[in-house]
């Protein structure tokens, strides 16, 4: 099927229209998942899943790398931000993810020297211009962002710039898939791949899960037609009782991926066990620096005092959605206790969690799902 082009051209969107209808045609009921923050705000924001036939059904993954990032990490993080001699650089949708007991947007309302940053690069310069304090960045993203930090941990080490510090919480998507595919014990018939994550892992990364496992896999675009291309990619697949990945991306995504972003992550990150939120512990799921970087590992560096065990908001039940058994109105708090000016889950703060595009987008659809 080629590329469909504009969503908004009247005659490309029912063609798209009819092969969504022509590909499940006949079909038993097919349930599908996008793992990508980014493809389930556009599915929302342009009406895909209500152009669905009505035996195919779209759910939403763990595609959004501040929704997985457990309490662990953010009561860390506070802890952290606590400290008179720190400086917190984060990404801004990190700011009022609600830990166990506080927030970092708390925290700075407290006099905590917490401050916004588009990039580490900006954390770095904190820290060659304030040398009196630790300045700690947190790392928190799939393999899309990691590359960024592991190069901006070069630049730190080369300028001997020893107060920029990472508190590393990075995560890797495919054992994350391998893994969810055990949480639920069967119920998908496909993955909707993400396409920046893709663009630095490569299509064969997930060669494994297809061959192993028996899921077809689409990478896709974020236009809508990509996305609605992916989707009638994985229904082919799943009338034809196959299961392999499929490229709709290739005008980005490579079979190897960016090879340089692969280098310099294996150059300054390895794999480790870590904590996702919903799925528990995953091995060689997260990244974490390499021994000869000890010198801007924060959990190294700087210790946390004071945490005590953590712990989930009653009620909330992020971690199921992020696996996609629950949808957002499923949840007790969706929309009353929980909305986004006071989210008590992940999922409601992120501009790419599930909670927020609902809550946002689809409303429409709430009696539907």
């Amino acid at each position: 099927m080629r590329f469909l082009g504009e969503f908004r051209d009247p005659g490309r969107l029912r063609a798209a229209r009819e092969a969504l209808r022509r590909a499940a045609e006949g079909l038993p009921f097919t349930t599908l998942m996008e793992v990508c923050g980014t493809h389930t705000m556009n599915a929302f924001r342009f009406g895909l899943r209500g152009m669905l036939p009505p035996n195919v059904r779209l759910l939403s993954g763990p595609g959004c790398p501040v929704c997985v990032t457990p309490n662990d990490y953010l009561d860390r993080a506070i802890a952290l931000a606590r400290r008179q001699d720190t400086l917190v650089a984060t990404f801004g949708d990190l700011m009022r993810v609600p830990g166990s007991r506080s927030s970092l947007e708390r925290e700075r309302a407290a006099g905590a020297d917490v401050r916004v940053v588009y990039s580490p690069r900006d954390a770095l310069e904190f820290a060659r211009r304030e040398a009196g304090k630790k300045v700690l960045f947190l790392g928190v993203g799939f393999e899309t962002t990691a590359p960024l930090v592991a190069s901006t941990v070069l630049e730190a080490r080369a300028s001997g710039t020893v107060n920029f510090l990472v508190l590393v919480g990075h995560k890797l998507v495919p054992p994350a898939l391998e893994a969810l595919l055990e949480a639920r014990n069967g119920g998908l018939h496909g993955f909707l791949l993400p396409g920046h994550v893709s663009a630095v892992i490569g299509a064969d990364a997930y060669r494994p899960l297809a061959r192993d496992r028996g899921i077809p896999c689409v990478i896709a675009g974020f236009e809508p037609l990509d996305m609605i291309q992916g989707i009638v990619l994985l229904l082919e697949q799943v009338r034809a009782r196959t299961a392999e990945v499929r490229n709709q991306y290739a005008r980005v995504v490579t079979p190897g991926g960016n090879r340089r972003a692969r280098e310099v992550l294996e150059r300054v990150f390895e794999p480790c066990d870590a904590d996702w939120r919903g799925l528990g512990r995953i091995p060689l799921s997260g990244l974490r620096l390499r021994p000869e970087f000890r010198e801007h590992d924060a959990e190294a560096v700087l210790p946390a005092e004071g945490l005590e065990p953590p712990r989930e908001h009653p009620g909330c039940r992020c971690g199921e959605v992020l696996q996609g058994l629950v949808v957002p109105p499923e949840c007790p708090l969706f929309g009353r206790a929980c909305r986004p000016d006071t989210p008590a889950g992940a999922c409601m703060v992120s501009s790419e969690g599930t909670c927020a595009a609902y809550y946002k987008y689809g409303k429409d659809h709430f009696a539907d799902e």
